[in-house]
C-alpha cells in the first residue's frame, strides 16, 4: 500500500499515465519505463542505462520530455525508460534485446537512444519491437550522435542567448561538462561561431587550457583514448573542478543534478545552457539566477535529438530535421527569454508554464 501511495504522490493533471516496472528473471534484466503523457501523440524518449538509474529519475526525465516535444511543436507525448545495469559491463545486446521484448505491447511508448545507448541499441530495439527512432543510416534513419543533432540545436540556443547579456559569441569562453555525445558536437559547432572551448570534462578529469583547446584534436583524442585528460596541451584537474572555471558560457552535458545547492556557489560563468537533461536541480537553479547567471533550461536548449527523432520518425530527412532544429529552438529561446526579462521570473518556472499551458490544450482534445 505504501508504494502505491508514493507513486500517487509525484501524480499530476499531466501525468504520469503509466509507471512500468520491468524484470525479466532469466537474464535478471531490470527496467522502469515511464510514460508522462500521450495527448499530443504517442511518448517518444530515450532509454537510458545505468546501473543506478531511479525511478524518480525516470519519472523526471519523462516530464522533461512531454515538455520538450510540446514546446518543440512534435506530434508526439513524454516518455523515458532506464535499464539498472552498467553499460560497459553487460552484454549489451541481450539486455537490450531483453528490454525491448518486454516493452512491445507499450505501444504508447517509442523509444530512442540516450546515455548508454545508441543507434546499435535502437537498431536492436526495432529489430524486436518494430518501434524505435535513432536509427542507423543502414536502416533509414537519421543517427542523432553522428551528426550531433543535440549538440547542433545547444549551440543555436547560446547563440540566441548571449544576445540577452550582451555576450560577443566570438572569443567567447566556454567549458562543457561531459565530453560525449551531447558535448562533443555541442563544442564543434561553437567554435565554428567563433567561440573557445578551455575547459571539458568527462569521468577521468578535467582538461583546461585558458588560451583554448583544439575541439576537433580534442575529439580525436577523446574517441581514441577514451578521455579527455589525455590530451596533451592542457592542465589536468579533477572532474569536479571544471566548475570553478571561470567562463562566459557553461554547458552541463553529462549527468542530472550534477550542480545543486552544495556547488551552485563555486560556478563561475555568465551563461548557463542545458545541454544533459535535468542537470540542474531546480533550487539550485534558482540560486545561480539570483546571483545574475543566465540559464536556458534542459526541454528548451536540448531539444535537437527529439526533433531529430520525430523527423525520422515520420519519413523527414536529415536537412529537415536540422533546419527544424535550429527554427524550433531559437524561437522558443527568443520566446522564453523575452518573457523571462520583460516579467522577471525564473527561466524554468516560465518555461514551464509555457509547455504546461500547450500540453493542457492537447489534452481538451482527447476524449
Amino acid at each position: 500500500m505504501e508504494m502505491y501511495e508514493q507513486i500517487f504522490e509525484i501524480t499530476d493533471e499531466i501525468g504520469p499515465e503509466k509507471i512500468i516496472h520491468l524484470y525479466e528473471p532469466r537474464t535478471k534484466m531490470k527496467a522502469i519505463v515511464v510514460v508522462d503523457n500521450v495527448a499530443a501523440g504517442p511518448a517518444i524518449g530515450g532509454v537510458r542505462m545505468a546501473p543506478d538509474v531511479t525511478l524518480d529519475e525516470v519519472r523526471r526525465l519523462a516530464r522533461a520530455m512531454t515538455y520538450k516535444n510540446v514546446m518543440a511543436g512534435l506530434p508526439h507525448g513524454g516518455g523515458k525508460s532506464g535499464i539498472i545495469a552498467d553499460p560497459k559491463t553487460v552484454n549489451k545486446e541481450q539486455v537490450i534485446r531483453t528490454f525491448a521484448r518486454c516493452i512491445k505491447n507499450i505501444l504508447e511508448y517509442i523509444p530512442g537512444p540516450d546515455m548508454g545507448t545508441d543507434e546499435a541499441s535502437m537498431a536492436y530495439v526495432y529489430d524486436e519491437t518494430s518501434r524505435a527512432v535513432g536509427l542507423p543510416r543502414e536502416l533509414g534513419g537519421i543517427p542523432l550522435d553522428e551528426i550531433g543533432a543535440t549538440g547542433y540545436g545547444v549551440a543555436e540556443c547560446t547563440d540566441v542567448a548571449k544576445d540577452y547579456i550582451n555576450l560577443d559569441l566570438n572569443g567567447a569562453r566556454v567549458t562543457i561538462e561531459g565530453f560525449g555525445n551531447v558535448g562533443k558536437p555541442a563544442a564543434r559547432f561553437l567554435a565554428e561561431k567563433g567561440a573557445v572551448l578551455v575547459g571539458t570534462s568527462d569521468s577521468k578529469g578535467t582538461i583546461y587550457n585558458s588560451k583554448g583547446l583544439n575541439v576537433e584534436e580534442l575529439i580525436r583524442i577523446k574517441e581514441s583514448t577514451g578521455s579527455v585528460i589525455n590530451y596533451k596541451d592542457g592542465e589536468i584537474l579533477k572532474t569536479t573542478d571544471l566548475l570553478l572555471i571561470n567562463t562566459d558560457i557553461l554547458i552541463p552535458a553529462a549527468r542530472p543534478d550534477v550542480i545543486n545547492d552544495a556547488n551552485a556557489d563555486v560556478v563561475d560563468a555568465k551563461l548557463i545552457v542545458e545541454g544533459a537533461n535535468i542537470p540542474i536541480t531546480e533550487s539550485a537553479e534558482k540560486l545561480l539566477h539570483d546571483r545574475g547567471i543566465l540559464i536556458v533550461p534542459d526541454f528548451v536548449a536540448n531539444a535537437g535529438g527529439v526533433i531529430t527523432a520525430s523527423v525520422e520518425y515520420h519519413g523527414g530527412t536529415e536537412l529537415i530535421a536540422l533546419d527544424r532544429t535550429k527554427s524550433m529552438i531559437r524561437k522558443n529561446t527568443k520566446e522564453l527569454l523575452d518573457k523571462v526579462y520583460s516579467d522577471k521570473t525564473y527561466p524554468r518556472e516560465t518555461a514551464v508554464g509555457i509547455a504546461k499551458q500547450r500540453v493542457m490544450r492537447a489534452m481538451k482534445y482527447r476524449k
